[in-house]
Formats: C-alpha cells, sequence, structure tokens
C-alpha cells in the first residue's frame, strides 16, 4: 500500500474503528488521494517500476499493494502479478481495478504468506516495511517465496524524514515508534509507523539472506514541475523515501527450486 501526499503510507494491520493504521476505514479517500498525487504518482511508483525494469513475463508479488495502482502498472508491462495486502477494504477497491484475472490475497505481512517456496520472480514492497517493527519474519518470507537470484524491491521512509522531519528523536540507533493523527476525507485517523538506521535495514536484508544490489535516491518525474509548483521544488530537493533493490542469494535459508 502506497502513501498519500504529505503522509506516511503502507501496509497497515486489519484494524477494528478507531485503531491505528486502519485503511479499511478510509480505503475510498486514501485511493482517490493516492491515484495522482505528486509523492505517488510522480515519484514512488515511477521508481519503483524504473528499479523494477523488464517485468515481462515474471511471476511479481505485490505485497501491500492497496487498491492496485502498482499492480496494474506491473500488469500492463507484461508481468503475471499477484497481490496483497492486510486490508479487506482496500483490496476490494483492487478488485474493482483489476478484475479478476489477478488473484488478490488479504493477508498480514506479519504472517506466513499462502505461497510456494520460489514462488515469484519478484517481489515488490511499496511503503510497507516502515510499518513493522521487527523486519526480520516479514523479510525471511519474502526470501522464502523468491526463487534464489529473485528480487526484492522495496521503498520506505527516509531515515532524513522519519528522524529530522517526523516527530524528530534524539537517538538515531534505535528503531522507535512514531504516531501522528492522518486528515484525509475530513477524518482524522491515527496512524503508527516505525524507524530504523539505514544499518539496520541493510543487515535486516543481509539477515534474511539477500544480497544489496542497489539504494536509490530518485527524482520525482519532471512532468510533475508544472502541476506541482509549489511542492516540486521541495521532493527534488528533500528526501522522502528511499529505495533498495536486493537479490535472494541461492545460499540463503529458503527453496532452491
Amino acid at each position: 500500500m502506497e502513501r498519500a501526499t504529505g503522509t506516511p503510507g503502507g501496509m497497515a494491520p486489519s484494524a477494528e474503528p478507531d485503531r491505528v493504521n486502519d485503511y479499511d476505514g478510509f480505503a475510498e479517500a486514501y485511493s482517490a488521494e493516492n491515484e495522482n498525487s505528486l509523492v505517488n504518482a510522480y515519484y514512488e511508483r515511477p521508481a519503483m517500476l524504473s528499479l523494477a525494469g523488464g517485468v515481462a513475463g515474471h511471476r511479481v508479488l505485490d505485497a501491500g499493494c492497496g487498491s492496485g495502482p502498482l499492480t496494474a502498472a506491473l500488469r500492463e508491462r507484461g508481468a503475471v502479478v499477484t497481490g496483497v495486502d492486510a486490508s479487506a477494504g482496500m483490496l476490494a477497491l483492487a478488485r474493482r481495478r483489476l478484475g479478476d484475472d489477478v488473484a488478490l490475497h488479504v493477508v498480514d505481512l506479519r504472517d506466513r504468506l499462502p505461497f510456494d517456496d520460489g514462488a515469484f520472480d519478484d517481489v515488490l514492497a511499496s511503503l510497507v516495511l516502515h510499518y513493522l517493527e521487527d523486519w526480520g519474519p516479514t523479510l525471511a518470507e519474502l526470501r522464502r517465496v523468491l526463487r534464489p537470484g529473485g528480487r526484492l524491491i522495496a521503498s520506505v521512509d527516509h531515515p532524513v524524514t522519519a528522524y529530522t522531519i517526523r516527530d524528530p528523536r534524539p537517538d538515531y540507533f534505535a528503531t522507535t515508534a512514531y504516531t501522528f493523527d492522518w486528515m484525509l476525507g475530513g477524518r482524522s485517523t491515527p496512524m503508527r509507523l516505525w524507524r530504523k538506521p539505514l544499518h539496520a535495514m541493510i543487515d535486516a536484508f543481509t539477515t534474511a539472506g539477500f544480497h544489496l544490489s542497489v539504494i536509490s535516491e530518485p527524482q520525482p518525474d519532471p512532468a510533475a514541475r508544472d502541476l506541482f509548483p509549489d511542492d516540486f521544488h521541495d521532493l527534488s530537493t528533500r528526501p522522502c523515501f528511499l529505495f533498495f533493490v536486493v537479490e535472494a542469494s541461492p545460499s540463503a535459508a529458503g527453496s532452491d527450486a
């Protein structure tokens, strides 16, 4: 699941009303905002697709797919895509967008995935991992369902954003949660994310059996300059998200099928 303008986003646990990260409670408003926003449509999604490159014929898991804009873009590029998300409300919107020819599953990424070992060539995790205190079990599962040499492409809040702009904390090296109220569709919803230092992110990938291929800090699409003149300069001069491409090591624990 992706981020709407000016606010963090990602896969959130299925929630009771008034709980934090209640994507079911504002699925329609979130999806509408996300569709054409600067940070999603002209920054994060293009960056994820650029890092994915040629995916025609690839078996791709969109982990935290939300209402499916990235899933749809991958399918348009010839990938065979499966989507998972913890929010049934978001998946209902994804089904409306994608029709019946894309497999969609209600799955919390903290749980075991309902797929065989080595089922996918690529996994895309768009603005998902920063909802998790402990990346370890989730990354181990994503490694398991990837073929040896398969790629995990992930985006998260940039540490500069998480540590200096949002509710600053003095200890960069600690893993800490931060909360805020997200106003969307006239409703205030409490949100909670987790921030980690960069070395902890990289350690989590390598411990799960991945080796680092790319760390990226991309620029927004130049086409957004005229569409969002007030915000384009800030986004192009101050990092917002951090992007990783990591590859599943053949020798790591998991399937070598």
